[in-house]
């Protein structure tokens, strides 16, 4: 199964819509979305997709955006600051990210072979005791070309493919 990561959209519907592109060319059909959305406009540009989403610092319009995830069915949902999901026996932690200190404990509890966060802008794949810590990168105006991105997961494989989204 691919699952795709993606966070800081920002309401950036560009972007948004580059990455669906991408998502559906790959037969990605489960995206992780790490927070900061901002505001329901943006959620329909994700059509067609499974999304599971976390809030972040400076989402907005709680009712709104929890509906907007609801009506692109699919399973799709908000799940508030932080969740643990599970696509073909992966566990996955998705937190927006603010405190370095909750992804690393997260990281090094042994709980999760993946641990997804946005906030910081910067896109990153490392290993913490046998657990991949990934930030897909971010679409806010200011982010350099170089972290203009979305991760892909194969969870057969267990491996994270980073693929640039630039304007």
């Amino acid at each position: 199964m691919l699952v795709g990561v993606i966070s800081d959209t920002h309401d950036n519907v560009s972007a948004v819509n580059r990455a669906v592109s991408v998502f559906e060319k790959r037969g990605v059909e489960t995206v992780i979305h790490c927070g900061d959305v901002i505001a329901p406009p943006v959620v329909p540009h994700f059509d067609g997709l499974e999304v599971h989403a976390v809030l972040g610092n400076n989402d907005g319009e709680l009712d709104g955006l929890e509906s907007a995830f609801r009506q692109l069915g699919n399973g799709s949902k908000l799940h508030g600051r932080f969740t643990e999901l599970e696509f073909d026996g992966m566990t996955f932690a998705v937190l927006h990210g603010e405190s370095l200190d909750d992804i690393e404990a997260h990281a090094a509890s042994g709980e999760y072979e993946y641990v997804c966060y946005g906030h910081h802008h910067v896109a990153e794949e490392r290993e913490v005791d046998g657990t991949t810590v990934l930030n897909p990168g971010a679409h806010f105006p200011t982010v350099p070309d170089e972290h203009r991105s979305i991760a892909i997961v194969d969870t057969e494989s267990d491996d994270v493919e980073f693929v640039a989204v630039e304007e």
